[in-house]
């Protein structure tokens, strides 16, 4: 699943289709008005953590690539059928693959919490702190994935944050000491920064310590490898560097 700063990268490449009116729309998403489409222009393009955004006039279209969703500026895939296409006046287009189309209506700003949003410039690190503090039997695996608190964060961020700052996925939030909390919230941001510079580069996985990795690089024992937490997603973690840090009962 494609995460934040691989949302920010297509908003940066689809930037210059803002202004550009919409001469033909179709694909196979249910419930999207194509007819209605074409004749608006595109006034944004924008993202908030997983969520490709188009706003128009009478709507705004959203994306989400899901876990096996591309995209094509100016082609089409071969031997796929597009859930959105989007072709403009002024040329160029926009093909969506593999994914979930829906629109929304109304104000974007009303729609969501960009505060929430880890590449935003309105992220507020002290919003996610007040949030993960009202939720202490949370597990530190489940509160790095949960869109409410750190929208943008996927599983390798989760991963490799976890292991950078040695904390056991299975602690639970009200557990961690005071600093720690805190620096988790900023290495999110921090993470998701560096993610994005090494995405661009051709060069993400050359950057990762332990995700989809056998041998922790800083103890070199095997690492474990399990789906945890309630969303289940691989998780990856050396047993004798990352603390696991849980309530006193």
């Amino acid at each position: 699943m494609p995460e934040g700063p691989s949302l920010v990268i297509l908003k940066e490449l689809a930037k210059p289709y803002e202004g550009r009116t919409i001469a033909k729309a179709h694909g196979n998403s249910k419930g999207i008005p194509f007819d209605e489409l074409p004749g608006q222009p595109i006034i944004s393009v924008r993202t908030w953590g997983k969520h490709f955004l188009m706003e128009l006039p009478l709507l705004s279209l959203r994306v989400h690539l899901l876990m096996f969703g591309s995209y094509r500026i100016d082609e089409e895939k071969d031997g796929a059928s597009p859930r959105l296409s989007l072709s403009f006046e002024e040329g160029g287009e926009l093909n969506f693959y593999t994914c979930s189309v829906k629109t929304i209506d109304g104000d974007l700003d009303d729609a969501y919490d960009w505060s929430a949003d880890v590449m935003a410039d309105a992220w507020k690190p002290a919003a996610a702190l007040k949030k993960l503090r009202a939720a202490p039997d949370m597990l530190v695996t489940d509160a790095l994935l949960d869109q409410t608190i750190f929208s943008g964060v996927g599983n390798i961020i989760k991963n490799e944050v976890l292991f950078r700052l040695r904390i056991h996925p299975l602690s639970t939030v009200g557990a961690l000491p005071a600093p720690k909390l805190r620096e988790l919230v900023k290495q999110a941001r921090q993470y998701s920064f560096e993610f994005l510079e090494w995405k661009k580069a051709f060069a993400l996985k050359q950057h990762w310590l332990v995700h989809t990795k056998r041998i922790c690089p800083r103890c070199n024992i095997a690492l474990h490898k399990a789906h945890l937490g309630k969303t289940q997603r691989r998780t990856f973690w050396c047993e004798r560097c990352q603390k696991r840090y849980s309530a006193v009962l």
